[in-house]
């Protein structure tokens, strides 16, 4: 029985073989694969745990905070919010001062779920240097992927155990900004603010009272007066002036004190002197706004500071403010040290010396003053800007909080429609007027078709365009008509007819654009590239009509330009035709050694012009000035400098016009080097009548340092009338 159960087996056996066509391989065997399901048993390959890492830290040099607290472990995200998360990182970037992260990976261990990297961390501070670290970090395994298991050592191992880092700030002192000759525009000063409360003034003091502030100030008594007249009586009403040195308040003390209703109250700042010598170009400085603390922090700014925020302040931050020092250390939970990571000293800040002459400065300043408008008085030869005021201007001084007039008077200097912020010399952009036919005539003389003595019959009107009627100044003026002129007498008589003929004629003639590529050719449309303040391009358009090329030529229609251009192409036609870069830095220096920069004129171009279409623009902007149909001439009759020059009306319908003058001296004197200067006066009426007489005060004052009083006042900055008189003097 044993037998045939054996023999059936075997038998069994041999057929089975068979089956398998012969083959003596084993039979596979087919093992059940564990799953992620059964705990310990991996069933699939575990994911690159570098490359996890690797992502990882790739998100936190690119401040992808979002994506590394994805990659967090579970239990993690229940510990700390994405919100905190986040917080945590940009908190130890800002103390650090963190200008660049670099992270690298030193090895990794995995086991069935879990794993570990080493990696090293490279803080690169702002302030202290590099901040170098090797740490570790734990990570899971979750749903397939590798999660990291988060806590604050894994930006530095220092900050374990609930540590933090402070940085103790070393903080050079903001340097000084002064003008050229070494006199200081704004310095790190005591300062007083001084103010009346009008009620309280005693009659019997009040002459001895305005005449102690008009010493201190500048204001004229009378000025002053105006300004509280129309307080109401038995009111608590506080009128701010200005702040003032401590040297001058102490040296007239004893009897400041002793004045009923004056407010004379103390501080310490960055003080502006005068009430802002030039400071729509000097700038000022205000505490750093929130949407832009974590940028100065990584800068190296403690988080309270002061920093430039317009003009040289913001331009000249990283001069004027120096290097900063620091001392990084690890604290722990109690705000005791635990270690130093790192220290570094500062450096001192540099000075910028301005090319600007203070005293002119202030005289172009009260030139302009009670206009809206701005004026620029540039070397012909080098570039250097002498002036360059706006009005309205501000007082730099109410950005500090300390000063007491600034919580009654900062408000104002946001006034949006008295804008004292714009910098009307550079960012200001008006239609040029009867200035832009010198452009005009340079595209006629090289077009061909005129020369300088070219003759047109000057009328009271022009009617070359079918069903237009256009006219002269001098029809408004009920004066005689200016005849017939040379192109050069037409642009001393200012004649509108003779140029309206011009723009229509070369577009007539298939050259419409003759005019607007000239303009861009001097300069306009295109920014100055003056670098240290902000400023504006302006605009030519191209003409597609007769109509537009009658109102280019006399620069009116789209024409858009900035004072600051204006000036650098009359500094131009004054020096021969080069174009400088417009600079407003002489230097830059330290405390010690050799200046860090040092003033250089550097040309931008030259007028696209022929030497003989630059002498006739020359010889008729002399003849606007000593031609006595010049519609200059009556203004500058008997004036003992050499001065070329052209009067502008620039029409702003509905509003008055725009008055400007901008010429340039020849006086070759030794002294004083020649200059061109260019004033703009909004909505103020006749160039001739207005800006030619703010010019010659100007004048005045570079070469004489004293002006006379214009036909509006009654003392130099005081007004007889709101709006100045009006005069007959010829204009266009």
């Amino acid at each position: 029985m044993k037998k045939s159960c054996w023999l059936i087996i075997a038998i069994f056996t041999l057929l089975l073989a068979a089956c398998n066509g012969g083959s003596n391989q084993p039979t596979p065997t087919t093992a059940v694969s564990p799953t992620l399901s059964q705990p310990g048993i991996n069933t699939t390959q575990a994911p690159d745990v570098k490359e996890a890492v690797r992502t990882y830290l790739d998100a936190w040099e690119n401040e992808d905070y979002t994506l590394m607290y994805g990659m967090l472990t579970s239990i993690s995200q229940d510990a700390i919010s994405a919100e905190q998360f986040e917080e945590i990182y940009r908190e130890v970037a800002g103390e650090v001062a963190l200008s660049e992260l670099d992270t690298q990976i030193l090895s990794a261990l995995t086991q069935t779920r879990t794993a570990q990297a080493s990696y090293q961390v490279n803080m690169r501070s702002a302030l202290v240097g590099d901040i170098q670290r090797d740490t570790i970090m734990n990570l899971s395994l979750e749903d397939g992927e590798w999660r990291i298991q988060w806590d604050e050592g894994l930006i530095l191992p220092d900050l374990s155990s609930g540590n933090s880092l402070r940085m103790d700030y070393l903080i050079p002192s903001r340097a000084n900004i002064y003008d050229k000759d070494g006199q200081a525009l704004v310095a790190q000063a005591d300062a007083t603010a001084l103010g009346l409360f009008p009620d309280q003034i005693d009659p019997d003091q009040e002459n001895t009272l305005l005449s102690e502030l008009y010493r201190l100030t500048g204001i004229y008594p009378d000025t002053i007066a105006a300004m509280y007249e129309d307080f109401p009586p038995g009111a608590d009403w506080y009128l701010p002036l200005m702040a003032v040195s401590a040297d001058a308040v102490s040296q007239r003390e004893g009897v400041l004190s002793g004045l009923s209703g004056l407010v004379m109250r103390p501080f310490r700042s960055r003080y502006y002197f005068d009430g802002g010598i030039a400071p729509h170009v000097v700038g000022y400085v205000s505490a750093i706004p929130a949407e832009e603390v974590e940028e100065y922090r990584r800068l190296g700014y403690r988080q309270d500071e002061r920093v430039g925020q317009a003009g040289l302040e913001k331009w000249g931050e990283e001069s004027l403010s120096g290097v900063r020092g620091g001392a990084l250390y690890v604290v722990d939970p109690d705000g005791l040290t635990v270690t130093k990571l790192a220290e570094t000293s500062p450096e001192a800040s540099q000075a910028i010396y301005t090319t600007l002459d203070k005293d002119l400065q202030l005289g172009v300043q009260g030139a302009i003053a009670g206009f809206r408008g701005a004026a620029v008085v540039m070397e012909l030869d080098t570039g250097r800007v002498l002036a360059m005021a706006s009005s309205p201007g501000f007082d730099p001084n109410l950005f500090e909080p300390s000063n007491l007039n600034s919580g009654y008077a900062l408000g104002d200097l946001f006034d949006p429609n008295e804008t004292p912020l714009l910098n009307r010399a550079s960012q200001g952009q008006y239609p040029l007027g009867s200035v832009f036919k010198i452009i005009t005539m340079a595209a006629a003389l090289e077009s061909g078709l005129y020369t300088p003595d070219t003759v047109y019959n000057c009328g009271h009107t022009f009617t070359e365009l079918p069903g237009v009627t256009l006219y002269d100044w001098t029809y408004e003026k009920e004066l005689p008509a200016s005849g017939e002129l040379t192109l050069i007498e037409g642009l001393m008589r200012s004649c509108n007819p003779y140029f309206y003929h011009i723009g229509n004629d070369l577009y007539e003639q298939g050259i419409p654009n003759a005019i607007p590529d000239m303009a861009r050719g001097f300069g306009l449309g295109a920014a100055t590239g003056i670098e240290q303040v902000a400023e504006e391009d302006g605009q030519v358009p191209d003409q597609h009509s007769p109509l537009d090329a009658t109102n280019q030529a006399t620069g009116q229609g789209a024409l858009q330009v900035t004072p600051m251009q204006v000036a650098n192409i009359i500094a131009a036609i004054g020096n021969g035709g080069t174009l400088y870069r417009p600079q407003v830095v002489e230097s830059i220096q330290p405390p010690d050694g050799d200046a860090s920069y040092t003033f250089s004129p550097e040309v931008i171009g030259t007028l696209p012009i022929t030497e003989d279409t630059l002498r006739a623009i020359q010889e008729a902007m002399v003849s606007v000035v000593e031609n006595r149909r010049g519609t200059a001439h009556r203004v500058f009759s008997n004036f003992p400098i050499e001065v070329a020059g052209k009067t502008g009306t620039a029409q702003d319908p509905p509003r008055d016009s725009h008055a400007w003058f901008a010429g340039y001296t020849f006086a070759n004197r030794e002294d004083k080097p020649d200059v061109a200067v260019v004033v703009i006066l909004e909505n103020s009426g006749e160039g001739s009548e207005v800006a030619a007489p703010i010019v010659k005060g100007i004048l005045q004052q570079y070469f004489t340092y004293k002006r006379d009083v214009f036909p509006w006042e009654v003392l130099p900055g005081v007004w007889k009338t709101p709006t100045p008189e009006v005069t007959e003097t010829p204009s266009p």
